[in-house]
């Protein structure tokens, strides 16, 4: 049965929290209901201070939630907690014994400082990232080199390198997905044509964002070296392993948090109703020390452009029921004039 969200307790009222519905997995303190920002940080310009100025992003805005899942975050009492929400914003009808191992077997990231772990002693404080979309928008934007100079670069799904570097660069350093838009985007015929025919590798990490039981199925058999044994993703490859290689490293793969999707949703009211969020909002690690830049998304002038910055033919901006592509294109164009990111806008 689907638990109804609760009336918000008095005593959570001035921070704006819903006693259940809102208790997240945080670095510091498991399972608390904490809206405030408190921490100083060592980046002036990062996400989280200029969230800490913002009248708008400041009174809902968690610095500290834990954004992936280790094998510290099961439990029968997580498990307990997690089920009354459907996937990807918790463990409704998944199958326990799978869970319970997939999420064992992940390694330790102690304090989620996964971008700090990287960091060398001559590294500054602050981390400039791209995440970059597949918008028709850069193609001929010329901002390959812009790109690329960026410590960290970020890529979803299909995304197209070969003969777009000066468009779109040729660094990937960690590439996001589901199980199922990885599987799609690599047996698609056009995206095979572009250059599209295997996932980045070498000094890569990933990013899966566990939207549905499919995608835990799939890390199982990924984690266990196995095939997939039934489902729609068989349809497309039996056995995971074989996308990453013999040098498949558990180390580099990180595993959405129910808590975290449930956060934003949670946050953007609007979004309440979609089966599933958009991949591209969830790409920032530790936002206290994050500059990040977003190219090939949504903005006012999207009808310009082609869907995609690869289509070899213009085509429009498709709509679906799943993805509010007006919703996005605001909330983009609200994190920019926040000065919470910037969003390229080929101006």
């Amino acid at each position: 049965s689907v638990i109804k969200r609760e009336e918000r307790s008095p005593g959570n009222a001035s921070e704006g929290c819903i006693s259940y519905h809102e208790s997240y997995a945080t670095r510091s303190n498991p399972y608390i209901c904490q809206m405030h920002i408190s921490n100083p940080q060592s980046c002036p310009s990062s996400v989280t201070s200029n969230a800490r100025h913002s009248d708008w992003l400041s009174p809902i805005f968690l610095p500290k939630i834990k954004i992936f899942m280790d094998n510290s975050d099961f439990s029968n009492e997580i498990w307990d907690r997690l089920q009354h929400f459907i996937p990807p914003f918790g463990w409704m009808e998944l199958n326990y014994t799978v869970v319970k191992d997939v999420v064992s077997a992940l390694p330790p990231l102690p304090d989620q400082q996964i971008l700090q772990a990287a960091q060398k002693p001559q590294d500054p404080q602050c981390f400039s990232c791209a995440v970059v979309g597949n918008g028709g928008i850069l193609n001929g934007s010329g901002v390959g080199r812009e790109i690329d100079s960026h410590a960290y670069v970020f890529r979803v799904n299909g995304a197209v390198i070969k003969g777009f570097e000066d468009d779109v660069g040729s660094r990937t350093s960690f590439y996001g997905f589901t199980a199922y838009t990885m599987l799609a985007s690599l047996s698609d015929t056009q995206l095979k044509k572009r250059g599209f025919s295997k996932i980045p590798k070498d000094n890569t990490r990933y990013i899966l964002f566990a939207e549905a039981p499919r995608d835990y199925a799939w890390l199982d058999a990924l984690q266990k070296n196995k095939d997939i044994i039934k489902g729609t993703l068989e349809n497309y490859r039996k056995h995971p392993r074989d996308d990453f290689g013999d040098s498949f490293d558990p180390k580099k793969l990180f595993v959405s948090h129910p808590d975290f999707m449930r956060y934003l949703k949670n946050r953007s009211e609007p979004l309440w109703h979609l089966p599933e969020p958009t991949d591209s909002l969830y790409n920032a690690f530790d936002w206290s020390l994050l500059q990040v830049s977003a190219y090939g998304f949504m903005t006012d002038d999207f009808y310009k452009y082609s869907d995609h910055y690869y289509d070899v033919k213009s085509s429009p901006i498709k709509f679906y029921a799943n993805h509010d592509f007006r919703l996005e294109k605001h909330l983009w164009k609200h994190l920019h004039r926040e000065n919470i990111i910037k969003l390229y806008q080929r101006r």
